[in-house]
């Protein structure tokens, strides 16, 4: 379990209960695993400015996704044990879809969206797995691997609507101190990128000489121009056994 009692509490808040506001009053650690926590202390007062925005547009009766026990999910598992980062772009906009972690959906959502559709069709061709019929990749985080959308809210039915209100600068910082974090020796630790889309590779510049994979985003609209054959997964796994590393099972359970 990565979460924390605090963490393990508001995950059993209600999402009809739990409000963006309530998350503004509360403490960096709890919302956070405690290394992220001391990671992003510097744009603390940013994530403040964007929670009491978020509280803002809920009272103003916006439907605003995910919901807040899912908003800052990614950063539930420790900064430590991130050995792949896999950037998207902002949350599903339909509702019931979102839960804080890129490309994920709830396990119940059917069909799933085509985006992952395109990430399993990808999958079964580098290595064989089969698509699942669920799209719950919370298996991938248990090992590592940190889904991190660039944008972490949006509005119900409105794809892209908090672009530039605020979140660009806490995930620049999170994927700045995931590229920076080193061993006791000082030696990095190991960590690979893997970056579909514009918005995405926008981010490399952070990385700071991690070996990254990018390609196409696996979007319908544009998996058939480099995202398709790019082969992420193996490739990921050989970059980690690079760096003396282990490899991510990227087979996901039958059901979730």
């Amino acid at each position: 379990m990565f979460e924390s009692d605090a963490l393990f509490e508001l995950q059993q808040d209600s999402a009809d209960t739990l409000r963006f506001a309530d998350l503004a009053g509360l403490p960096l650690a709890d919302l956070m695993a405690p290394d992220w926590a001391a990671a992003l202390q510097d744009v603390e007062g940013q994530l403040r400015k964007v929670l009491a925005f978020l509280a803002s547009e809920e009272a103003a009766g916006q439907q605003l996704l995910p919901s807040p026990s899912n908003v800052l999910r990614a950063f539930r598992q420790p900064l430590a044990g991130v050995k792949v980062l896999i950037v998207g772009q902002d949350p599903y906009p339909t509702p019931g879809h979102a839960v804080g972690l890129s490309f994920s959906v709830d396990p119940h959502v059917r069909p799933i969206p085509r985006s992952l559709a395109n990430i399993y069709r990808e999958l079964e061709s580098d290595l064989g797995i089969p698509p699942r019929v669920h799209g719950d990749l919370s298996a991938w985080t248990e090992q590592g691997v940190l889904l991190l959308n660039r944008v972490l809210t949006v509005r119900a039915g409105a794809a892209g609507s908090h672009r530039g209100k605020g979140w660009e600068e806490i995930t620049t910082a999170a994927v700045t101190a995931l590229a920076a974090r080193t061993a006791a020796d000082g030696a990095r630790l190991p960590l690979v990128a893997v970056l579909w889309g514009k918005e995405a590779e926008g981010v490399r510049a952070l990385l700071a000489g991690v070996p990254a994979i990018t390609s196409a985003h696996p979007s319908p609209l544009s998996a058939s121009r480099g995202f398709f054959g790019s082969r992420p997964f193996s490739r990921a796994n050989q970059l980690l056994r690079d760096q003396g590393a282990t490899d991510v099972t990227w087979e996901l359970p039958p059901s979730p």
